[in-house]
């Protein structure tokens, strides 16, 4: 809802120094979330006026129609002989009132305006578009044309109100009744404790037998509908300047005057209304359902087919407008600019069901003004004044006439009352606000309240979002202030702390990033294409994916499967501007259907669900893995004085996972292997032990050139990804922080020649149980082949540390550690020491 400054402070008497910074300061504390203030005309500045065009003299000889104009403007120039414009707009003529900028003046956007030579003549200034003037669109998309009453010189700044500022309010469901000026002005009398100046307080005739005939089929969807005749309309009779540019600085387009005059009316108000050309109706108005297929077509121009919940305007001949939602073609009003003038209007102001509403306006797809309102509340008292204040102001600007009939169709409805006892909102709050207060807020909002311990409150008709004793708890509290509310931590019972899990989960997130990771945060959404990009196998589990019945997106219809598409796509739009250095990392769940869910059942919503449903609920869900992934691209290490820095590459990817497992204590075991997306020749199987068993967590690499063609991914594009949950099961206890020895370390290094399919990761295995208690750590720092070496051979060479926790070990001891190493390798491996 936007909010015109100089609009809101024609009900309530705002101190003339407040600025709309002010007034949003006020409003946001008091609930209503005020997302901007607009200055609009910011740096405008005159001389801006009203001028008369004198003559026009058509200029030949250019690409585009351009004018020489003479324009009368008063003594505005200081001269007060006619002012030469070029102009190449040709929606005015000779005679027309016109607004004309002079040099010297500034516009919107800081456009200086001078004397400057064109099309061979000299323009000194312009003849202005709304366009121009940051006005917003009027329809014209041309000159703006004044009425003939205004005279020549005057500012036109002051006129057309080009400087003003303007709240954008987001209005919240349950605040429906600020998407009009009289909410947003109750809350800004409230705010500031001053009076309001209701624009519902109209005085209204009593409903009688002479009004248009009006049927309600279905008192449920319309339960009040209020019809009135203005007839005599003057066609050529256009809405007035200040009406127009309220309806712009609103937001709203002006179109002609019978319509502006509802869209003004519904923005003051909030009721929607409409006007419907009488001499187009055929009988009395009904309201029914819509018969299944029946056809419409509206506003707009599309013909709709209706579905039978639909809720319809009818006349003899069917549909004519969708009700609280949009109108029918076939009574809409006609113009001056049309042959067929409409002079006689039936204005409806009507209250249908919200949720009714609603349900149409998506199910066609097609929100309105109107929708919008009525799907969040309307006043539903407020539709006879809303009729009244329109018929008023057809009747003054457009000379019209109002017939004394008046009809009311409503049905028998009570006011919403609640019990509430006085202190429910210092319980609610933990403040001691005191039974005055209380009292006083709730009338502040329109609430009548009676009582003393127990307060018997009648909610105001504005207000269907008021329906128990705790929504007027938070009217009490909200208008009290959020930010005077007590700050009070609870207090946690103790053992009550993250679990395991989560303390598993936290410390990996911290390790990635302490390791140089960012991290990112993709949506859970993926679909087959990336699949396809990924080269996974028609039989690959993740292809087995979970299908959402209402997607965001129609390319991305599915759960993911893993984490690899949506970090892969970060990475590559961060590659595509600019960033080629990359390290990225996301942990999160995926979804990984079993076939074995079950169907599943719908829960109560009176009752808290039983074990068992929430069981049975449970048993509909896929397996729901926590996973972890990173992606690398570009250089590893920058270069610089200190050296030529490197590129990322596969071992960094193993890397990351040594550095998830190290997180939970738990040794990685890495073996080559074959896993699509990654490369064959690079890609890592990655193994934990669970329950004495080798048990796969992941696996990492380079990717495949084929998917990083398809992907349009940097080469040589690298990847990781894990299962947390089968980390989680690989921890032995509690995590133990590592003993230091006071004790020195003796090295030995030892070099195996092995088969060059025999894993280094088995050769590992067999040194560190070979090695004893007293090996501290291990670490294969060459890799080396050759003639020396023979066909098929490797070489390994280990670097092996050993240290005793109590005394300081002899060479003999560490000589004797590291051959029972080397023994058992050659035993299981068939390792031979190099040179041996």
């Amino acid at each position: 809802m936007r909010v015109p400054l100089s609009w809101l402070r024609e009900y309530v008497d705002l101190p003339p120094t407040e600025t709309g910074r002010d007034v949003q300061a006020k409003l946001v504390a008091v609930g209503l979330e005020v997302e901007t203030v607009e200055q609009i005309g910011a740096g405008l500045k005159g001389p801006l006026v009203v001028g008369k065009v004198l003559t026009i003299e058509e200029l030949e000889g250019f690409k585009k129609p351009i004018r020489f104009c003479t324009v009368d403007v008063g003594s505005a120039n200081g001269t007060g002989k006619p002012q030469e414009i070029v102009c190449g707009a040709r929606n005015f003529a000779v005679g027309d009132k016109v607004v004309v900028v002079l040099p010297g003046a500034v516009l919107p956007g800081d456009f200086a305006i001078a004397a400057r030579k064109t099309y061979g003549k000299t323009s000194h200034g312009m003849i202005c578009s709304t366009d121009e003037l940051g006005m917003g669109d009027d329809g014209t998309h041309g000159i703006i044309v004044l009425p003939p009453e205004h005279e020549v010189g005057t500012d036109a700044i002051e006129l057309l109100e080009l400087v003003d500022e303007v709240l954008d309010i987001a209005v919240t469901p349950d605040r429906g009744y600020c998407l009009s000026m009289r909410g947003v002005a109750r809350e800004t009398a409230i705010a500031y404790g001053l009076p309001l100046r209701d624009p519902a307080l109209l005085d209204v005739p009593a409903p009688n037998a002479y009004g248009h005939p009006v049927k309600i089929s279905d008192p449920i969807g319309c339960d009040r509908f209020t019809a009135r005749t203005v007839v005599g309309l003057q066609p050529e009779a256009r809405s007035p300047i200040w009406m127009q540019r309220r309806l712009q600085k609103a937001g709203m387009r002006p179109i002609s005057l019978a319509v502006d005059v509802t869209n003004y009316v519904m923005l003051e108000l909030g009721q929607p209304l409409h006007a419907y050309d009488r001499t187009r109706i055929d009988g009395p108005i009904g309201v029914r359902r819509a018969e299944q297929g029946e056809k419409l077509t509206t506003l707009d121009g599309t013909v709709r087919v209706l579905d039978a919940a639909d809720l319809v305007i009818t006349d003899n001949r069917g549909p004519i407008g969708l009700a609280g939602v949009m109108g029918g073609a076939n009574t809409e009003i006609a113009d001056a600019s049309e042959d067929a003038h409409t002079t006689e209007v039936v204005i409806e102001a009507a209250h249908f069901d919200a949720i009714s509403i609603a349900r149409t306006a998506r199910r066609h797809k097609l929100a309105s003004e109107a929708s919008k309102r009525f799907e969040r509340g309307v006043d539903p008292q407020a539709a006879a004044a809303a009729a009244q204040r329109t018929v008023d102001l057809l009747v003054l600007l457009a000379g019209g006439t109002a017939e004394a009939g008046v009809t009311e169709v409503s049905a028998p409805s009570g006011p919403r009352t609640i019990t509430m006892a006085a202190d429910h909102p210092d319980k609610v709050a933990g403040v001691a606000y005191g039974r005055e207060t209380v009292v006083r807020r709730l009338q502040e909002v329109g609430c009548d309240v009676y009582g003393q311990d127990e307060l018997l409150v009648t909610a105001p008709s504005w207000r269907p979002d008021l329906n128990e004793p705790n929504d007027l708890a938070e009217e009490v509290i909200r208008l009290e202030g959020y930010e005077n509310l007590p700050s009070t931590l609870p207090t946690p019972p103790s053992g009550r702390g993250l679990t395991d899990r989560q303390r598993l989960h936290r410390r990996v997130g911290r390790a990635l990033a302490g390791a140089g990771y960012v991290e990112a945060l993709n949506y859970p959404f993926t679909g087959e294409a990336v699949l396809d990009q990924l080269g996974l196998e028609a039989d690959d589990a993740r292809r087995r994916t979970v299908k959402l019945v209402n997607p965001l997106s129609d390319e991305e219809p599915s759960l993911r499967t893993t984490l690899l598409p949506g970090l892969l796509g970060a990475l590559r739009r961060n590659d595509g501007r600019g960033s080629h250095d990359l390290a990225l990392f996301e942990t999160g769940l995926v979804f990984r259907p079993t076939g074995q869910e079950t169907k599943p059942v719908r829960l109560p919503v009176d009752r808290r669900p039983s074990d068992e449903e929430i069981a049975t609920l449970d048993a509909a869900l896929p397996r729901q893995p926590r996973r972890a992934a990173v992606v690398l691209a570009g250089a590893r290490e920058q270069a610089g004085w200190w050296g030529k820095g490197r590129p990322a590459d596969w071992a960094d990817s193993v890397e990351a996972a040594r550095t998830i497992a190290r997180e939970a204590g738990v040794d990685l075991t890495v073996r080559a292997d074959q896993h699509a997306p990654w490369h064959p020749g690079r890609c890592a199987a990655l193994y934990v032990t669970v329950n004495g068993e080798e048990t796969l967590f992941g696996h990492a690499g380079e990717l495949h050139p084929r998917v990083i063609k398809e992907l349009h991914l940097p080469e040589r594009t690298c990847a990781m990804e894990v299962e947390l949950d089968v980390l989680e099961q690989a921890v032995d206890g509690a995590l133990r922080a590592p003993r230091i020895s006071t004790f020195p370390v003796a090295t030995q290094d030892v070099a195996l020649v092995v088969g060059q399919d025999v894993p280094a990761a088995d050769v590992e295995r067999a040194l560190r149980e070979g090695a004893g208690e007293l090996l501290e750590s291990l670490r294969l720092f060459d890799v080396f082949t050759g003639e020396q070496i023979g066909e098929g051979r490797k070489s390994l060479a280990y670097a092996l540390r050993f240290r005793a926790t109590d005394r300081t070990l002899t060479v003999d001891e560490a000589s004797a550690a590291r051959d029972a190493a080397v023994a058992l390798a050659a035993e299981r491996t068939g390792a031979v020491l190099r040179g041996a």
